[in-house]
């Protein structure tokens, strides 16, 4: 009789420890959800490695699938996508140069209806400061929120041309309405 006592209570606190954790699991989503639905546009500065060689700047995203990135660096850098087309100029040259993204992963970041998709799909990781969810697709993709306030912090990618790429970003500030062409896609040169 002891023993059915003990394992009763061992499977007891068991179930009960994993229907809080999933419940508790499932209330992290549900939070995340919330705030991106209210989410129209961010402004944030970001580092981003790509295969060791090191990037910052800053962006203006607007969902959905608007991007413009200027890059900190010596060749004064913009990168612009308006839905499908990207564009990356490099000032200091007056160079443009197209490329094509439509299977890119950044589409997974640019409309908000596929990246709450990767928050309800993802497998679920909680550390004392981040929330981590790992997306396979197409593509794996994970992506990071702040625990606290639940912002987005970045995301970890493999891109078309098989490099790692590992975006870390600070927001500075939400749903800001941008000029009529701030998206828009510079011509070929």
């Amino acid at each position: 009789m002891l023993v059915n006592v003990k394992f009763f209570k061992k499977t007891f606190l068991i179930s009960f420890f994993l229907l809080i954790t999933t419940s508790l699991l499932a209330s992290e989503k549900d939070q995340i959800v919330t705030q991106l639905n209210s989410l129209n546009s961010l402004e944030f500065t970001f580092d981003q490695l790509i295969n060791e060689k090191k990037e910052k700047g800053s962006c203006l995203l607007e969902f959905p699938g608007k991007l413009k990135c200027n890059y900190f660096d010596d060749k004064k850098k913009e990168l612009v996508i308006n839905n499908k087309r990207l564009a990356i100029t490099q000032k200091r040259y007056n160079k443009t140069y197209h490329y094509p993204i439509s299977k890119s992963p950044f589409l997974n970041i640019l409309y908000k209806d596929k990246l709450l998709e990767i928050v309800r799909s993802g497998e679920l990781e909680l550390t004392d400061q981040i929330i981590k969810l790992v997306y396979i697709g197409e593509n794996k993709i994970t992506v990071f929120f702040d625990k606290k306030n639940l912002d987005l912090k970045g995301w970890e990618i493999k891109d078309q041309y098989n490099n790692n790429i590992n975006f870390s970003l600070k927001i500075v500030a939400k749903n800001n309405t941008f000029k009529k062409n701030t998206f828009r896609v510079p011509e070929i040169n």
